[in-house]
């Protein structure tokens, strides 16, 4: 393996950024045609025929956790997390295990005894 110096490595950077712009401006003329959008479309119709048992199964795999993050950014909005908290503790705990509240402060835990 051979080491690349610095002016040879800025400019292997520098032809892949002017190429990946060239290749952006030519796809953007090109999404234009009509015939590319048809064949575009009609590809990701056959995708989806395809794979639509597999987008289901993975809804209902995660069905708990999506529930669980659409009550919280509901409460989140009204700035009612609490609430949140008490209503919901099952889902409360299914986030917390997700780290959902990774970058966020979240409530500590409700310890229910019975």
């Amino acid at each position: 393996m051979s080491e690349y110096s610095d002016d040879k490595i800025n400019h292997i950077l520098n032809v892949y950024k002017s190429n990946r712009e060239k290749d952006k401006v030519i796809y953007l003329k090109r999404k234009q045609n009509p015939e590319f959008m048809e064949a575009n479309r009609k590809r990701a119709k056959i995708y989806y025929e395809n794979n639509k048992e597999k987008k289901r199964e993975l809804y209902q795999k995660n069905k708990e956790l999506h529930q669980a993050k659409c009550s919280c950014n509901y409460y989140k909005k009204k700035n009612n997390i609490q609430k949140f908290q008490e209503k919901f503790p099952e889902r409360y705990e299914l986030l917390l295990k997700n780290d959902y509240f990774k970058d966020q402060n979240p409530l500590p835990s409700i310890v229910t005894s019975d």
